[in-house]
């Protein structure tokens, strides 16, 4: 993208803000479309994407499997304090969320339940936070002691 490009979208976005998340939207993946991009029905309580419904764990990670991207990289970990690197494939992303959200499945988790995290920055963070959005449960707090 140019620095043109942007300016171009930043300008839609400002001026024509509901073609511009329509536009948007199209470039992830819903389980339900939204019934309007932007509903202001009840001023000035907006509503963005109302009816819509999609799994953020499926737009960040098994989508990207599906088209063939499993073996790229999803999460680069570096870190300067652990002097540890690390680099997880969508793939394998995909596999360790799957074996977290069964496991809390298995634990009685449903949709709605509230969930704690507390774990420093390190890539396990993404995977429960992950998992978390597999089973439509709620992150009531994530919690970085650094």
């Amino acid at each position: 993208m140019t620095t043109h490009d942007y300016h171009q979208l930043a300008q839609q976005a400002q001026t024509c803000p509901e073609q511009y998340w329509a536009q948007a939207t199209s470039l992830i993946s819903w389980q339900r479309d939204a019934d309007s991009v932007l509903d202001d029905s009840n001023k000035p309580f907006y509503q963005w994407f109302k009816g819509g419904v999609l799994n953020t764990c499926f737009n960040a990670v098994d989508r990207h499997v599906l088209d063939g991207y499993g073996d790229e990289i999803a999460i680069i970990y570096d870190s300067p304090v652990t002097d540890t690197k690390q680099q997880i494939s969508y793939l394998e992303l995909q596999h360790q969320v799957s074996k977290l959200a069964g496991a809390m499945a298995a634990l009685g988790g449903r949709k709605g339940d509230r969930v704690v995290i507390y774990m420093p920055m390190i890539p396990n963070q993404y995977l429960y936070w992950l998992h978390l959005r597999v089973l439509n449960l709620t992150e009531w707090c994530n919690i970085s002691p650094y």
